[in-house]
């Protein structure tokens, strides 16, 4: 056994989102607030470039400075521009340190997610019942589906708005925490081999069974694809179409979530540590016609929220290395199978004799190789 560390405070920061109900003033004016916040963003970027191109020197321009040319800009937050500036600012400075990120893009009114993030100051944000009161919009009904702990504090809010049309709000809280000191018992470890079927397997030889929601909606989704290609576009039968897209696709994202999070969450109470493989789940999507089954069962995401529920808790999650050959060692002898292929699900080590299932074998050498690395 092992122990991980003394206890110790840590600050948290935890969102908790929820489904706004704006009436048609409040609509109009976060609509207002997403396309000025897209504009400055636009508007500043689009100065950056010219004074660079101009002198060689890095303009640093605030909203403030277009609010006399574009007094409608004084409607909107100021605190919501203030923020769109700070991405931007974060996005320039990003390229100039390391050109591999890219250079900020211009936002597209069409294209770009429609949102915009408030910060908590003076008590200008606060729950009500079941209300929110949100700077510039007033209080605006919400449905309360858990309460907020009264120890945490509100830091900022992000109002969004789905393609389907739903309005969100995302309320940031930042809370200390006491994390436990955590002693590791190598028998309650758990070694997670991602599984394209099922999401993982563990070397219990347990699989995750994930309902493969994206394959189940295929053929209703692939319908009202369809028939949206078949509209004209930018009609009312073209947005009509578009938004039973976007709930189909949205249904499907919420199921994956929800399943997501109720069994990280059983795992991460569970077990004392979780080794996984690291990944890279792009290149994985890009190759071997696997994109859809990587895509559908979101082990990226699984991954994540893996990683700070356990943190939570005071436990480790354990990356091995993505070239460790798992799959191709025997975990009985160590024999390396070198001639073992991508459909071999099935395997006889040639020191052993042992017959391996492909992933449970991977799992437990994740495991072992894991506790290497927590007890080095």
């Amino acid at each position: 056994m092992s122990t991980l560390k003394s206890k110790v405070v840590r600050e948290i920061n935890r969102a908790y989102k929820f489904r706004l109900y704006p009436n048609a003033a409040q609509r109009e004016l976060i609509a207002k607030t997403f396309g000025c916040t897209r504009f400055i963003y636009n508007q500043m970027l689009a100065d950056k470039i010219k004074h660079y191109n101009n002198t060689q020197e890095k303009l640093y321009n605030t909203p403030a400075m277009y609010k006399a040319q574009f007094e409608w800009l004084k409607e909107v937050d100021s605190l919501a521009l203030a923020n769109s500036q700070l991405h931007l600012q974060r996005a320039y400075d990003n390229f100039f340190r390391d050109q591999t990120v890219g250079f900020p893009r211009f936002k597209s009114k069409r294209k770009t997610k429609k949102a915009y993030t408030t910060n908590y100051v003076n008590g200008n944000i606060y729950l009500a019942g079941s209300k929110i009161k949100l700077p510039k919009l007033g209080p605006v009904k919400l449905r309360v589906h858990r309460q907020i702990p009264p120890d945490q504090t509100i830091k900022s809010c992000t109002v969004s708005q789905s393609a389907s049309g739903k309005y969100y709000v995302s309320i940031l809280t930042q809370y200390d925490v006491d994390i436990p000191a955590v002693v590791i018992d190598p028998q309650n470890v758990l070694g997670l081999d991602m599984d394209m079927q099922n999401l993982f397997t563990d070397n219990n030889g347990i699989r995750a069974d994930y309902p493969r929601y994206y394959r189940q909606m295929q053929n209703q989704l692939a319908l009202h694809q369809r028939r949206l290609s078949r509209c004209v576009y930018q009609s009312n039968n073209y947005y009509k179409q578009r938004s039973k897209v976007s709930r189909l696709q949205e249904k499907i994202a919420n199921q994956r979530r929800d399943f997501l999070h109720k069994l990280s969450c059983q795992i991460a109470n569970d077990y004392d540590a979780v080794c996984i493989e690291n990944l890279n789940m792009k290149a994985m999507s890009q190759c071997l016609k696997l994109g859809k089954s990587v895509m559908d069962n979101g082990w990226g995401l699984f991954s994540s929220f893996l990683d700070y529920k356990l943190k939570d808790r005071g436990k480790p999650l354990v990356k091995v290395d993505k070239w460790y050959p798992s799959s191709k060692t025997c975990s009985i002898c160590g024999r390396i199978n070198q001639s073992l292929t991508l459909g071999d699900r099935l395997w006889t080590c040639d020191g052993c004799k042992t017959c391996h299932d492909r992933d449970v074998n991977a799992a437990i050498n994740i495991k072992t190789e894991g506790l290497r690395l927590i007890l080095a």
